[in-house]
């Protein structure tokens, strides 16, 4: 693949009292045939992540036609396991019309440095606001996977809820900083709510190079299954993009070198690119990312102009 940038989409202006900084992970779904929206996690003075969105133009998605005036999701109450943040991975509309999005919940913690665990939200307003299924976890801690079982990416698939999602339950001192340690793993629903207690992996982490990983897109095709991920580096210890095939969804082929986007000589994504997740627009194939600082410059869009 290769992909041409265009630049920074969209970064929140800092007026909002939620959204003063980022716009992390972006994560599209089609709300009509006119409207391509665009979930983001933005952050208020204190650095605490909520919901919103912006709609794209779907003739030209480097456009924005209009950004939500508040969070579409709040943080959970005190003492829950996103009292101190949310930021989504996943957003899909079910077979009744309603739209479930899968949500990471951020929990501050005093013996490690944070948990990551996901929770999900449902909008009967087609995706105005979201209202949480219930206030604990849908992907609760398991052995080997105390710590983080996040950055989900689910499709229906054959009738049934097929979800990709970060996993792990160890830290590791890479310079000054403990960082987390996991891997990609696998469960599937019936309904797309009650899910397995832990999953199986279906794409190891190389120790030698990485620590883990970031939110997968997993899209079906006539050849199988693809899908672009995050790269959690060791040297330099910042993401970069990866790309993997599969015929079954469960047993994955790294591809990374084929993924065709890599950092920036200078500028919003010179230190760091992730979150990617493509989309086809406009007679086109598109990349929604994110750069520097997580989403701290905004995110941006390529094209893809050899396949």
């Amino acid at each position: 693949m290769k992909w041409l940038k265009h630049g920074v989409v969209w970064q929140p202006s800092g007026e909002a009292w939620w959204a003063r900084t980022h716009a992390t992970c972006p994560t599209p779904i089609w709300i009509d045939e006119r409207t391509l929206r665009v979930y983001v996690q933005c952050r208020d003075e204190d650095n605490v992540g909520r919901i919103g969105y912006v709609d794209l133009d779907p003739e030209d998605p480097r456009k924005v036609l209009r950004q939500s005036a508040e969070p579409v999701l709040d943080v959970g109450q005190p003492g829950a396991f996103d009292d101190s943040g949310v930021f989504q991975t996943s957003v899909l509309r079910v077979p009744d019309g309603r739209l479930f999005m899968y949500y990471v919940g951020f929990e501050l913690c005093r013996k490690i440095r944070y948990r990551l665990l996901t929770g999900l939200a449902v909008s009967d307003d087609n995706g105005e606001t979201f209202v949480r299924v219930q206030t604990t976890p849908v992907l609760e801690r398991a052995p080997g996977e105390e710590h983080f079982r996040c950055g989900p990416w689910v499709m229906i698939d054959d009738g049934r809820f097929r979800m990709w999602y970060v996993a792990g339950g160890s830290w590791e001192q890479i310079g000054d900083k403990r960082m987390p340690v996991y891997d990609i793993r696998y469960v599937e629903s019936d309904d797309g709510i009650q899910w397995p207690s832990s999953g199986q992996v279906t794409l190891p982490v190389n120790l030698v190079h990485e620590h883990g990983f970031g939110r997968p897109v997993v899209r079906r095709g006539t050849d199988g299954y693809r899908m672009i991920y995050s790269i959690r580096r060791r040297d330099p210890a910042a993401y970069r993009m990866g790309y993997a095939i599969s015929s079954d969804g469960l047993h994955w082929q790294r591809r990374d070198d084929s993924i065709g986007i890599d950092v920036s000589r200078e500028g919003w994504d010179a230190e760091s690119i992730e979150f990617g997740v493509d989309i086809q627009t406009a007679g086109k194939t598109w990349l929604l990312y994110d750069g520097n600082d997580f989403g701290g410059t905004g995110f941006g869009i390529a094209e893809l102009v050899e396949a």
